[in-house]
């Protein structure tokens, strides 16, 4: 009798822990999602600045009514439920979001609106890729991306790619700079892209050794290659080849001096011959 008694407490304790427990457990489940989706969405979009081509979401908190998925139409404007056609291009996110509350204040559709715009499509800020990439092509900047990101977004440089990246500002202004500085130096040498930027990697310099080399054959000319250099990159002298019987042919012409500390240019031709015993 007492073991069914203390049964019939325990299990009426466990019905009383579940019923206390689920509300605290539900209540903050609701604003949740809403609270950690406007953290999320804030630094992406707020110095985003609205286009032609764009497409966004507007919606009041709590209003499904009004909840429109719309493009910036090739005036700047977008239609909206009640308000009709409304400015939009050449605004950021949270200038055309804040716009769009007052407006509904303003035509007394509602009291006190939560209104939360988010970009779904990026079109009208984009930076073009080309040359030696893996895959080039316009990729969409939705914020303030630096050229290593940009790289990274298309595949990094390709195996027959330079050294070098080129950018060509939207105002005309032109940059050269070296992938390995991109890659370890600090913001100076990876700047932010703007939108209109065109980035381009082309194709590496290079230059032909054979004779008695280790391994002859066709390499890239990298920063500051010198004779020196390429002959090391050519895996060094044989035991047959001679430093003094080094030939340099340019555009097709033997020059007639070429120092080791002297600099290998594009298409030069460096043969090794044998030494005297």
């Amino acid at each position: 009798m007492y073991r069914h008694i203390v049964t019939f407490m325990l299990a009426i304790a466990a019905a009383l822990t579940s019923v206390a427990v689920t509300p605290a457990a539900a209540q903050p489940t609701t604003p949740a999602p809403t609270v950690q989706s406007d953290e999320a969405a804030a630094p992406l979009s707020e110095g985003y600045v609205l286009g032609i081509g764009d497409v966004v979401e507007v919606s009041v908190l709590g209003r499904e009514e009004f909840r429109p998925r719309v493009q910036v139409q090739a005036d700047g404007t977008i239609q909206l439920p009640f308000l009709g056609s409304v400015g939009a291009a050449d605004m950021t996110v949270l200038q055309f979001r804040d716009k769009v509350r007052r407006e509904l204040m303003k035509g007394g559709y509602y009291a006190d609106p939560v209104v939360n715009v988010a970009v779904a499509s990026y079109a009208s800020r984009y930076v073009t890729v080309l040359g030696e990439v893996t895959s080039p092509g316009i990729v969409p900047v939705d914020r303030s991306y630096r050229v290593s990101e940009i790289l990274a977004r298309v595949g990094g440089p390709r195996a027959g790619g330079a050294d070098i990246v080129k950018i060509t500002r939207s105002n005309g202004e032109e940059l050269e700079l070296s992938i390995e500085k991109i890659a370890t130096g600090g913001p100076a040498e990876d700047p932010a892209v703007s939108p209109g930027d065109k980035i381009f990697i082309p194709e590496a310099k290079t230059f032909y050794i054979y004779g008695q080399v280790a391994a002859p054959g066709t390499y890239p000319i990298d920063r500051d290659m010198t004779l020196r250099k390429a002959l090391a990159r050519g895996g060094g002298l044989t035991d047959m080849g001679s430093e003094k019987r080094v030939k340099v042919y340019r555009k097709g012409e033997k020059l007639d001096k070429f120092d080791p500390s002297s600099q290998v240019l594009d298409g030069d031709v460096i043969v090794v011959g044998e030494r005297f015993f």
